[in-house]
């Protein structure tokens, strides 16, 4: 195993050089990238295999797993053989490539994640939790920034944790608050679905006056709306939620129920690419306030999960409202939640105890995050972005 993963470095830096000497070569499309010159792709397609399904179930968690990513990037070959092998995170509980913070988590369990956030800076980071114990010691998954408006909150959602703006191809997705903090819509850069129609808005992103892809635009599509209501139990109550996620059907949650899966990423490399043009339409100025209701997905609504806090128990002895974290919150906040499938998408069942979302306060800035089928990383990411933002009507 040591010599393999010696051969895949020595690889990878080889095709680093060929490739610098292609400024136009596109490294992140579908293989358009010149890489038959590589002397690993001649090797024989069963023995690749055999190695490469030694390394996928040896390195099953990081850091080790990245040693996965790096066959990928050894050559066409090598890459399509390797996604192959790889299954979804539903399947497999493991997220491997940078697409799987948009597919749906594990099905059997909750994924442990962490939350760090930086007050000075605005800025929150997602990371994959290495071990069970409660220590900042993770795998970097997403980072958001928080922007004021004048009406409004955004939260700007990025692969990249040294560039979170929208412009950059690293955009993952934003969420988007009203004035006073009790409304969130989650916006997707990509289609979630097919037929999946962005938002109409005020401005409009191109790279040298072309969609980045002419098969799937990017933009802002809809996936998710949170509203918190008054709290009727008060300050010492968690706050009450409500999600209703417009891009997964209310059946994903039943045996057998399948939810949205996106399988890859379009956009180019940014090394490639010329600066982000930004341009403010006034033909659209007027459509700009249409509601994202009246796109394809609101024939979806109606059918489309919908997620609750899970009610608290009132504790005698410490004489205060309580939910069973089993162990992953420590501190008593506000912000603690457990989502569960509400009975709006139909009569409850098994399925509906279970929790799939949770997140609590562990120390001033580090909170839990755990969340598992039928969402996803980002959109759990997005939903717990949420209960950062100061709520004045609910509290």
């Amino acid at each position: 195993m040591p010599a393999i993963k010696s051969i895949i470095n020595r690889s990878r830096s080889h095709r680093v050089v060929q490739y610098s000497s292609a400024p136009g070569t596109n490294l992140f499309g579908d293989g358009s990238a010149v890489e038959t010159t590589s002397c690993w792709a001649n090797l024989p397609q069963e023995l690749l295999r055999e190695v490469l399904v030694r390394i996928e179930e040896s390195e099953s968690s990081w850091p080790p797993r990245k040693n996965v990513v790096a066959c990928a990037g050894v050559c066409r070959s090598w890459r399509h053989i390797t996604k192959d092998l790889v299954k979804v995170p539903e399947l497999s509980g493991k997220l491997t490539f940078p697409i799987s913070v948009k597919q749906p988590g594990p099905r059997e369990q909750l994924l442990q994640c962490f939350i760090k956030r930086s007050r000075s800076t605005q800025t929150y980071r997602l990371y994959l939790s290495l071990n069970n114990a409660l220590t900042e010691d993770g795998k970097f998954l997403l980072a958001a920034r928080k922007c004021r408006r004048p009406t409004c909150t955004d939260y700007i959602i990025s692969l990249d944790t040294d560039d979170m703006s929208k412009g950059s191809n690293a955009y993952a997705g934003k969420l988007r608050s009203n004035f006073l903090g009790t409304k969130f819509t989650v916006f997707d850069g990509q289609p979630p679905h097919a037929g999946a129609k962005m938002t109409k808005s005020y401005s409009s992103r191109l790279v040298n006056l072309k969609q980045v892809s002419p098969r799937v635009p990017t933009g802002n599509y809809p996936v998710a709306n949170i509203s918190y209501e008054l709290n009727v139990l008060g300050s010492r109550g968690p706050r009450r939620m409500h999600c209703i996620m417009d891009a997964i059907p209310a059946a994903a949650v039943e045996p057998g129920g399948v939810a949205p899966t996106q399988t890859e990423f379009y956009h180019h490399s940014a090394d490639f690419c010329p600066s982000l043009l930004f341009f403010r339409s006034k033909s659209n100025h007027a459509e700009r306030v249409e509601s994202f209701q009246s796109g394809p997905l609101s024939s979806q609504r109606e059918g489309a999960l919908v997620l609750k806090n899970k009610a608290p128990r009132w504790h005698e002895q410490l004489q205060c409202w309580c939910l069973n974290f089993h162990g992953r919150v420590t501190v008593a906040s506000v912000k603690n939640f457990q989502l569960v499938a509400s009975q709006e998408n139909g009569p409850a069942g098994p399925e509906h105890e279970n929790i799939i979302l949770q997140f609590g306060k562990v120390g001033k800035d580090f909170f839990t995050m755990d969340y598992r089928y039928p969402i996803s990383a980002f959109q759990a990411f997005a939903i717990c972005l949420s209960s950062f933002d100061t709520k004045i009507a609910c509290e």
